[in-house]
């Protein structure tokens, strides 16, 4: 098992697997308000069977090289996490996300997991492009794309369903040479 340092501060990235579920559950359910507001995974993890289901599903797109899931620890605890909910090899393009409980918030630690898991995908697996798509009314989510030096690239007009309602979702990316320049 690997994982890797985020800082001073002794926060650590490392791969969600799904034997890792009870810890899921516990973490969605101490951020379960906080993170359902804007991300879907909260209302799509709520025992212990979907735990592991959505841990498994991000299992079997690491083995297809079609996504990955990593949380974040802070003080050994899960406190959040970054992922590439859609990767796609052949055209070189990745969309990132993330997610936190409120005790871990104001500490930039998506920010650096998210820095992390882009260097990985363009740096060493040779992607072109990342996309980090976000509701228009998730404003620490959308502070994050721009520490990440992305660029909003416009808004898809009610083109979400969240919790029964149409959300506009504003389009940000990065670009490899972008990124490297950076």
């Amino acid at each position: 098992m690997y994982e890797v340092s985020l800082g001073d501060d002794g926060a650590r990235l490392r791969p969600l697997e799904p034997w890792r579920a009870e810890e899921f559950l516990a973490h969605m359910d101490r951020g379960r308000e906080h993170i359902g507001r804007h991300v879907g995974l909260a209302d799509a993890v709520t025992d212990l069977e979907s735990s592991r289901a959505f841990l498994q599903r991000y299992a079997d797109r690491a083995a297809a090289d079609t996504g990955r899931i990593y949380g974040i620890w802070a003080d050994d605890r899960l406190v959040g996490g970054v992922l590439f909910r859609v990767m796609d090899a052949g055209q070189g393009t990745a969309e990132a996300g993330c997610w936190l409980e409120p005790a871990a918030v104001g500490r930039g630690l998506v920010t650096r997991a998210a820095r992390v898991i882009i260097d990985w995908v363009i740096r060493e697996r040779g992607f072109h492009r990342v996309e980090w798509l976000v509701s228009t009314a998730n404003e620490p989510s959308i502070a994050v794309a721009r520490r990440l030096g992305m660029t909003r690239e416009g808004v898809l007009r009610q083109s979400h369903l969240h919790r029964g309602e149409r959300q506009d979702i504003e389009v940000w990316s990065v670009l490899a040479p972008e990124w490297r320049a950076a």
